[in-house]
Order: structure tokens, then sequence, then C-alpha cells
């Protein structure tokens, strides 16, 4: 059973004096421009040290930010000053440092996708489990209220029994020299990209899917996936459809049909925090349409991140659906590569 998927319980937590301090492990665009930011904006947590590879990187990135402290990854890792730390490193590097901040006892938010293979997922949260640690893979759309909403329609039974999700998730090119098309850095666009329909449908579903059937397009230069269709079977016949790719006109959208009518939500994935997402209803007679205030996801899912942390009472199991994801993604590379339909019940690595 999926639960605690959009924050909406932390409702009962009581903020305590001392906010979680937390250090970042990779100074990337998304931590610029997103993460970061909300880091600073929550009453939860506090920016307490900047870890680049880079020291002159990591130096004006802590400059931006009014941050004191910079250094090496190593140097936060070593750090006794903080609770936590944000990885903001390619997908291919998440699991060694992931697993030294576990080791010395530090939680860890880590950026999507978590790993390249469920065998690394395994060991992420075997450590966190051994050291009284928590991790969580950083898929800040769940936290959005625009899902909740969603959710909460389909528990009314406004469009009936569920049948299907379609989802989509793409956008324009981005140069071969990004890390998207490095390989040894686990690039490709179902780590990217395809992993936030997959989520999304869980969160619809609310399990996990029964088999996977999936096909990558492969860039033939530098030998990483550039486009896929995926299909899920969840139980009783409920299927989940999606299509993602770089190189097309951007979307990032899903809607699920049940047999009373549609709810289709026209941003998804990656919404800005001064955007009102719409949800349409489309029923055999009429339409209707709901405007979701805006909300910064991002600040969200720090919020959440930080209050569960904190709180004694767990109201979301961080480590379980890291390794369903990673399950289900590593299905999905065993279909493409086998042309097979996978059964991830019987799928044992």
């Amino acid at each position: 059973m999926e639960d605690g998927l959009h924050g909406k319980n932390y409702t009962r937590f009581k903020m305590e004096k001392e906010k979680i301090r937390i250090g970042i492990i990779g100074c990337s665009r998304i931590a610029e421009s997103s993460v970061v930011p909300a880091i600073l904006s929550s009453k939860f947590s506090k920016l307490s040290i900047v870890g680049s590879r880079n020291i002159n990187k990591a130096r004006k990135f802590s400059e931006k930010f009014q941050c004191k402290e910079f250094g090496t990854y190593d140097d936060v890792i070593d750090n006794k000053n903080i609770d936590a730390v944000y990885i903001s490193t390619p997908v291919g590097l998440h699991e060694e440092w992931a697993i030294k901040a576990l080791k010395v006892g530090k939680h860890v938010l880590c950026e999507k996708s978590s790993t390249v293979n469920y065998e690394s997922a395994k060991k992420m949260v075997k450590t966190a489990k051994k050291n009284n640690a928590r991790i969580l893979e950083g898929f800040m759309f769940r936290f959005h209220p625009s899902h909740t909403k969603v959710t909460d329609l389909i528990q009314t039974g406004i469009i009936g029994k569920k049948f299907s999700f379609y989802g989509e998730y793409g956008f324009p090119d981005v140069p071969h020299s990004d890390i998207r098309y490095k390989k040894e850095l686990g690039g490709g666009i179902l780590n990217d990209v395809g992993c936030y329909p997959i989520c999304a449908s869980r969160i619809i579903f609310g399990e996990s899917p029964k088999e996977v059937l999936c096909n990558l397009i492969i860039d033939k230069n530098s030998d990483v996936d550039v486009k896929a269709s995926i299909s899920l079977r969840y139980s009783k016949n409920m299927i989940a459809n999606m299509v993602v790719g770089y190189g097309l006109g951007y979307q990032s959208k899903y809607r699920i049909w049940g047999e009373k009518g549609l709810i289709q939500l026209s941003r998804a994935y990656n919404i800005p925090p001064n955007m009102k997402p719409k949800i349409k209803l489309e029923f055999p007679d009429k339409e209707k349409e709901i405007m979701i205030k805006p909300a910064n996801h991002f600040k969200l899912m720090v919020d959440g991140f930080c209050k569960e942390i904190k709180e004694s009472n767990s109201f979301f199991n961080f480590e379980e659906d890291l390794l369903i994801q990673a399950k289900i993604m590593e299905a999905c590379r065993e279909s493409h590569y086998k042309q097979k339909i996978v059964k991830i019940e019987n799928f044992n690595i």
C-alpha cells in the first residue's frame, strides 16, 4: 500500500526549535534554480555547507546563497554539524555518495532517479536502515496540491472505476555535451524523464504494477535512450501508458480515464511556483475546469522531508517507495533489451 505521497498527512507535525541542517553534494542546475532556494525558504531547514568537485564552483555557489561553509563532497560527508545531505550529482554517482552519507548517519534527499539499477537501490536502503537514517527520492511533483486534488476527485467516484492512465513528458533536445547524453553517468530519457509518469501512475492507482513492456529508442552516437514508450499493467485490468522523449515539443501532463469520465492535469511534473495548474474533467454531456492555487513543490518536498525526519511516527515510507520505483525502472530496461513483457512479481535481480 502506497501512502503519504503528497505530504498532506503532515499536519500533526509540531515544529521544533532546531532546523534540519542540510549540506549540498553537487552544484547542479536544479540545485541552484529550485532545491537550494527551497531549503532556504523552508522554515524547517537551513543550508549549512556546499560541496562540489570544483572548489571554485563550491565557493561561488556558497556566496550566491550566503552559505558560510563550502568544500568538497568529502568535506560535506565529514561535517559533523549537519543532519542531512541533498545529493544533486549525476545519477551514476548517487549510490556512492548516498551510501557515504548514510554510513555516518546523515539523512539523504536524493535527486531522481535515485539509482541506475535495482541492486544499487537495495544497497542504499540497506545502509539507511542499518544506520537509522532516511533516504527520499526527490520526486517533487508528488507534493504539489494538484495531485492531491486529482486523487481526491477520483476517490469521490466522480469518474467511476479507474481504467487507464496516460502520461506524456518531453521537451526540446539538449546539447549532446549535456550529462543527459553521458551513459557512464546514468544519462538517458528513462532515468531523466520516464521516471515521472511511472511514479505518477503508482500514485493514481495506489499500488505497484504487475507487468511492464518498454521500448527505448537509442541514440547511436551516445548509446543512451532518448525516447521511450512504456506500458504498465496493474491489478483489476488497470493500465498505464506513457510516452517520453527529448527533441519534442514540451509536454508535461497526464489523464485518467474512468467508466464515467476523464480527468486531465495539464501541467503535471514540473510546475512553476507561480503557475495555476488546471484540472479538466470531461463527461459525455459536460466539461468542468478546476484551477489549483500556485505552490512551490520543491519547498513542499523539502518541508515533507524535514518533517518526516523529525516526526517519530512515520507517515511516508521513503525507502519502500524508492525500492518499488527502482524495481520498475529495472524491469523497463530488461523489457526493452529482451523485447518481452516482464512480470514485476517474479522479477529478481
